[in-house]
């Protein structure tokens, strides 16, 4: 078995992709991961296969080179950038005789070293775990016969099978741990929604400066530090904003292109905060040249997480970093689109306060409301707040009346009148699309 040193490792990246040469923005990346993870990168290979070699995922050639390159600069460990199965894992150490990692496995040793909170720590054993499941025959083959000798005899299970059963138990374990702390987290979000406040969530590709702004906003102390994924663990905050009002800002994980699915998994209950948000806050590194792209990462990521229906704000950070100036543009409903500002000075922090007051404020909803016969006074009141865009009556007898509420008054208007959210339909397109043409 390969002797695994702890940390300081001296690293080779292979940057290794079926989809042509990658590009320089994602070698960077991948070279700022490794540093981030405690690795000494000594040396590089660049390498392209449109079909990635079965055994080794490189060809042999290419193999030769890096085994070259492990002998010159006495490396510890070879990470790839494309993702390995467990056999080319375990091929590659074979032949260069020391660890192998490919990007899934070094993200997850980062997050094992941030994790500070029960709760993150969790997140991130269940999510090793996970990893691990399918890559326990790598590195352990020496247990891979049955238990024998005096007092070792047992009923013929291998040692490896009772590390994967083991395993097993601890995946279930954590698992029902993290239900409980997801069933808190809920409860949390139900007793905000009872009183009516929103929940303001932010999230960003990781080293875009959100722990910075957060701290800025909330006068929290979150830890903070130039690197990628300084921070893990979710942190709610109540954040003041112009007129006396107040929401909860939730703080989150930072993205990064291609996250493992093991991680997106294992921190569902902390990324539910932005599924489950009444606003995102999507903060963008303004002086990164590769911002767009970025973008389209951490919007991937959303959807994946079914939140890519949340309203959101782009806050443009690190303005400071380009002499800009703070600004703030609106969409067509006269509400603030995208914020420019400095977290770092503070410029710009009271124009985004406005801006997310301006948007909870003006958050419109178009819903269906079934009312029955006997529930006419309900129906009066709403025409007497003017939501009630078109009225269709049914056959028997009920009504079904097309409205346009902001969120806020529509959940304390059910809360009130005691009506069920069950009542609620989405409202049909047509009327939605003329209301919007009219306004």
């Amino acid at each position: 078995m390969i002797e695994r040193p702890q940390s300081g490792e001296r690293a080779i990246l292979v940057h290794a992709s079926p989809d042509g040469l990658p590009e320089e923005s994602e070698r960077e990346e991948f070279a700022e991961l490794a540093i981030s993870a405690g690795a000494v990168v000594v040396s590089e290979l660049i390498t392209n296969r449109k079909r990635p070699d079965p055994r080794y995922f490189i060809g042999k050639g290419k193999l030769e080179e890096l085994q070259t390159l492990v002998r010159q600069n006495n490396a510890e460990l070879v990470i790839s950038g494309a993702s390995l199965s467990p056999s080319q894992e375990r091929n590659i150490e074979r032949a260069l005789q020391c660890r192998v990692l490919d990007r899934a496995g070094l993200i997850l040793d980062i997050f094992a070293q941030r994790a500070r909170s029960f709760e993150g720590k969790l997140q991130v054993e269940l999510a090793q775990l996970t990893h691990l499941s399918t890559r326990l025959v790598r590195g352990w083959t020496h247990l891979e016969r049955q238990k024998g000798g005096i007092g070792l005899r047992g009923p013929g299970e291998t040692q490896l099978e009772t590390d994967r059963r083991l395993i097993g138990n601890r995946i279930r374990q954590l698992n029902a741990r993290l239900r409980d702390v997801d069933t808190s987290r809920s409860m949390n979000r139900r007793n905000r929604m009872k009183a009516e406040i929103p929940t303001v969530t932010l999230v960003g590709y990781t080293n875009s400066g959100k722990s910075t702004l957060f701290n800025a906003l909330t006068g929290a102390d979150v830890y903070v530090q130039d690197q990628l994924f300084a921070t893990l663990d979710p942190t709610v905050r109540r954040l003041d904003l112009p007129e006396g009002e107040h929401v909860v800002l939730a703080d989150t994980v930072g993205f990064v292109r291609d996250l493992p699915h093991e991680l997106v998994a294992a921190f569902k209950s902390t990324l539910q905060e932005a599924r489950k948000a009444d606003l995102i806050l999507h903060l963008i590194d303004a002086s990164d040249p590769n911002r767009w792209q970025r973008v389209r990462q951490v919007n991937s990521v959303l959807k994946q997480l079914d939140a890519d229906q949340v309203p959101q704000i782009r806050v443009y950070n690190k303005i400071d970093k380009l002499d800009r100036q703070r600004r703030m543009t609106n969409n067509r409903h006269g509400a603030g689109r995208a914020v420019w500002l400095s977290a770092v000075t503070g410029e710009g922090l009271p124009t985004l306060k406005t801006a997310i007051a301006n948007r909870l404020r003006q958050k419109t909803t178009y819903r269906t409301i079934r009312l029955q016969p006997d529930q006419g006074r309900q129906r009066a009141k709403l025409f007497e707040l003017g939501a009630v865009l078109s009225e269709n009556v049914r056959d028997d007898g009920s009504w079904a009346l097309d409205l346009r509420m902001t969120e806020k008054d529509l959940r304390r208007f059910l809360k009130r009148e005691n009506l069920s959210m069950d009542q609620l339909e989405p409202a049909p397109e047509g009327a939605t699309a003329a209301t919007a043409t009219n306004e």
